[in-house]
């Protein structure tokens, strides 16, 4: 029975890492594709829903006073306005139509102190290492192709004794009503734009970054923010 039981729940294992495997490969055509059609209507539908994270986020940022931010997947420009106006924010997105959207934000805002919005891959980041005190990443880490390179990415442009936040969506116990929904939608990922299932452990494998701060956000826990502070070892490393 013991071995039946284990057996069971080795397939259970292997059938949860199989499935994010699959809805992993949602490539950069996909992804364009997906927000493209979002772009329009996305602060309306989504900003109250993703409100909660970016104003924690942005609060921690802000803390610092002063310093450099990189903001990937800044889409739609929605936490540009909050942050303050002595910091000098950068932000990239995959999507040229959330970007546009972002643009129009910071012409009407006057947002002086935002000096650059790059249509790039953050898998790929193009700036140099130890770029930024501060690297911020929104709602993103479901959407990439390649979670685990994007973080060893925003790690390298960090700099060292600098802070990494993440607020994003993981998936829940396969044994919960929400895990239950999770895997359901899981297969309309590419539509979607990002994936229901996703498990932490893809974003903890940096070995420069060490977690600091991890807490669970409203509406109903469904986000989670996440501080990571560069190792200050880094830098002698890099000399």
């Amino acid at each position: 029975m013991t071995s039946r039981l284990r057996a069971s729940r080795n397939e259970r294992g292997a059938q949860a890492v199989a499935l994010e495997d699959d809805v992993a490969r949602m490539d950069e055509a996909a992804i364009r594709s997906a927000y493209k059609r979002w772009a329009p209507f996305y602060d309306n539908m989504f900003g109250w829903v993703t409100g909660e994270g970016r104003k924690h986020a942005v609060e921690i940022i802000n803390e610092r006073g002063q310093g450099r931010v990189l903001e990937v997947g800044v889409g739609t420009g929605l936490s540009l306005p909050t942050y303050r106006r002595q910091l000098e924010i950068v932000g990239i997105d995959l999507s040229p139509d959330m970007l546009e959207k972002a643009r129009e934000r910071v012409a009407e805002r006057g947002l002086t102190n935002v000096t650059g919005l790059h249509e790039m891959d953050a898998s790929e980041l193009e700036f140099p290492e130890a770029s930024f005190d501060t690297v911020v990443a929104m709602y993103v880490m479901t959407v990439v192709s390649e979670p685990e390179k994007v973080m060893a990415e925003l790690a390298r442009v960090c700099r060292p004794g600098g802070d990494v936040l993440l607020v994003n969506h993981f998936s829940a116990d396969d044994g919960s009503m929400r895990g239950w929904v999770e895997r359901r939608m899981a297969p309309l990922a590419g539509k979607l734009g990002w994936r229901p299932v996703f498990d932490v452990a893809r974003v903890m494998g940096c070995g420069d970054l060490e977690l600091i701060e991890r807490r669970s956000l409203r509406p109903l826990g469904l986000f989670t923010i996440m501080r990571f502070r560069k190792a200050a070892a880094a830098l002698a490393a890099g000399a």
